[in-house]
């Protein structure tokens, strides 16, 4: 819920200019730039699915893919390490998901209090 929470705040920022807005400029991304505009929406209605829970592992798919093109074509030609081009998010979620964190989130907690069979 909570990484679900995050891509649709990320999302919500880009889209709307709210949360700091895009890059922190204060400012959405002009309606269907291509990749910005398209990357927001994905991580909207992804988060939003994840964070609900309806269709998370479709929602979760699409999500890391969005993430893992943000890596390769956006983030890595500014440099080759996500430290130093601005890409830990992309990084970060492209392997998993919104959907993958989740999971492990409620394993570890589930493990934590005790309760058998918590498993993502």
């Amino acid at each position: 819920m909570v990484v679900g929470l995050l891509f649709l705040c990320r999302g919500l920022s880009s889209l709307l200019g709210v949360l700091g807005g895009s890059r922190g400029t204060g400012q959405s991304v002009p309606v269907g730039q291509w990749p910005g505009w398209w990357a927001a929406l994905i991580q909207a209605v992804c988060g939003a699915l994840v964070l609900v829970g309806l269709f998370t592992r479709p929602a979760a798919l699409i999500a890391s893919g969005s993430m893992a093109y943000a890596c390769f074509t956006v983030h890595q030609p500014d440099g080759l390490l996500p430290i130093r081009n601005g890409g830990e998010l992309a990084a970060g979620a492209a392997p998993h998901g919104p959907g993958g964190a989740a999971g492990r989130v409620a394993h570890s907690v589930g493990t934590g209090l005790g309760i058998r069979g918590a498993t993502s």
